[in-house]
């Protein structure tokens, strides 16, 4: 399996994963309007031949303690559902998490599998102080620049693309 940058060519096999993985085109159209919009800022694949795994994060407005904080939003991440339990999600997770710290990104938000994502760090307890559309256990942050999450009140504001 290779996970690579994504690139036009993959997007039909994107949309027809994301369809099939969910149960419907809501991802697909996530993907499409978060990149119309210029907000992609991770955007990877597994191949093995063909595209087996997905995961975009894009950025988004945060702040903690009235300074803004370079953070994305993880969503979505899919993997072909005869290929899931398989290390892919994973994979594409800590390869997508190493670029955005390359890139000098500070911190990642996800609403997700509880159960799933703290095995990468991720903390509903980091994400607790965030004023945002969502909260609860499934609502969680990472620190890829330790710290940058604390030291004061915080708001989450998702874009359009997002429907809140």
């Amino acid at each position: 399996m290779v996970i690579r940058e994504r690139t036009p060519v993959d997007d039909r096999a994107i949309r027809s994963l994301n369809d099939t993985a969910f149960g419907g085109a809501d991802e697909s159209r996530l993907i499409e309007d978060l990149r119309a919009a210029g907000l992609g800022a991770v955007e990877l694949v597994a191949v093995d031949p063909s595209v087996a795994g997905h995961i975009l994060f894009s950025a988004l407005d945060v702040a903690v303690g009235g300074k803004p904080v370079r953070a994305l939003a993880l969503a979505p991440m899919a993997v072909q559902p005869h290929r899931q339990r398989q290390g892919i999600g994973g994979a594409l997770l800590r390869a997508g998490l190493q670029r955005a710290r390359e890139h000098g990104w500070q911190a990642v938000i996800v609403l997700g599998h509880q159960d799933y994502y703290p095995r990468f760090g991720f903390s509903a307890a980091l994400a607790h102080p965030l004023e945002a559309p969502f909260s609860g256990a499934s609502f969680m942050a990472l620190e890829l620049e330790p710290g940058v999450l604390q030291g004061g009140a915080g708001h989450v504001v998702y874009p359009p693309a997002f429907s809140l």
